[in-house]
This record gives C-alpha cells, structure tokens and sequence, in this order.
C-alpha cells in the first residue's frame, strides 16, 4: 500500500440528507475529497452536493455496494476520515421492545453495526496507513431508556462499543459522537405530527464535529455539545 494522493479522503454514509449532507458539504468546502453513500438517488439530486464529493448509491448492508466503497478508497490510495452517519430506526411507528420481532431486529442491527463493523474491517488498512480517524455517530438513546426506542438505542450502544474497540485494538483516533436532537426527517419519523422547529439544524452541529477532528483528542464517546466549535 503506497499512500501518494496529497489531499485528505473522507468517506461518510449517508450523506444524502441531515448530519450527513451537511458534514460532507463542510469537508468538502475544506478542501477534503469526499465519497458518499444513500439509497435514494433522488434525494442526492435535491442534496446538490459540490463537485468535491462523489456519489455512490447503494445500501450499505449490501456486500457488492460496500466494495464499490472500498474501491472508491483504493482508486484514492488514502482515507483519512471514516464517518459512519448511515442508520434507521427501525419499523414506524416506533414500538415498544414487546411489539419488535426478529426481522425488525436483523434489519436495524444490520444497518446500525452490521454495515459499519464489516465496512472499517474492509478499510482499516487504508485508515491505518494514513493514521485516520474512525467516527460513529451515537444517540443519547445508546445509554438513555427511552419507551420505543429500544431496538435504536441498543443498535447505537453496539456501535458506540465497536467503535472504541477499534480504537483499543489498532490504535486509531476513534469517536461515538452524541449529536443532540436535530431537526431532521428521522427525528420527524420518530415523533410524527410533531412540530421539531425547536431542534437545531445538523449543521448546527458540524463545527463541533469539525473542532474535534482538529483537535483529536483521546479516543472515547462525546456529547456535540460539550465540544468547541472549529474556527473557519
């Protein structure tokens, strides 16, 4: 493995919408190369993401999309940053943990860690080499107990632990980042008829992602907001 290309990769699921669309648009305004992922083809032609940030539609829990990823990353010969902002909660309306079946489980627990544990096995070689970091974006449902957010929460609590034993395992900066509610589709799917113009906008909370990339401080789990916001 040869890492020659100067300009710093980032791969970031689930970009065509909310925290995603709104990271990979300020990497991109950073000067990063960016590689995205979504289901929806529609919604990235809505997105209107800059040049900078190439498209991969697919699911995630797909093998064939995820090593369309992985050579996405090969052809750039480096990746610096490993986001994984892709996830669902579950069957709508949200249900109680009584209500949820093994299907139900499979396809949250395949999205929410299935996808992210398989894809940075796949990229570690590229993260290490690059001396990377592994980003995940958590819930405050992974350590809260919230009636019919169960099956989410117990999916985030799984990525949280996977994501900081890839840290303890290689050694790569890694990070479960609580965003806080935000005002985003997911957030109205889980609180139908609800009005969330109270939340804040995802890229509210950008610069805190972006500050704690900057400063890289010891691998754990965070709450965006007890962290600074970047400057620029």
């Amino acid at each position: 493995m040869n890492t020659t290309k100067k300009t710093r990769v980032a791969l970031v699921t689930g970009g065509s919408a909310g925290l995603g669309l709104a990271l990979c648009r300020a990497l991109a305004a950073r000067g990063w190369d960016v590689v995205t992922d979504g289901r929806s083809e529609e919604k990235f032609k809505e997105a209107d993401l800059p040049p900078e940030v190439t498209v991969v539609i697919g699911d995630l829990t797909d093998t064939d999309h995820r090593a369309e990823l992985v050579a996405q990353v090969e052809r750039r010969g480096r990746l610096d940053l490993l986001v994984h902002n892709a996830s669902t909660l579950g069957p709508l309306p949200m249900r109680p943990l009584a209500d949820v079946d093994f299907p139900d489980l499979m396809h949250v627990w395949r999205t929410n860690i299935g996808g992210p544990l398989v894809l940075t096995s796949a990229l570690l070689p590229w993260l290490r080499e690059a001396d990377g970091v592994l980003l995940s974006i958590s819930s405050d449902a992974a350590v809260e107990h919230y009636g019919t957010w169960g099956l989410y929460g117990a999916s985030k609590a799984a990525l949280d632990h996977v994501t900081l034993t890839w840290a303890a395992e290689t050694g790569l900066r890694a990070y479960a980042v609580d965003p806080g509610d935000m005002r985003t589709a997911m957030q109205q799917d889980a609180f139908p008829g609800e009005d969330i113009s109270d939340r804040p906008l995802p890229a509210t909370v950008v610069p805190r992602l972006l500050a704690l990339l900057d400063a890289r401080p010891e691998s754990g789990r965070y709450r965006a907001a007890d962290l600074a916001e970047a400057d620029g």
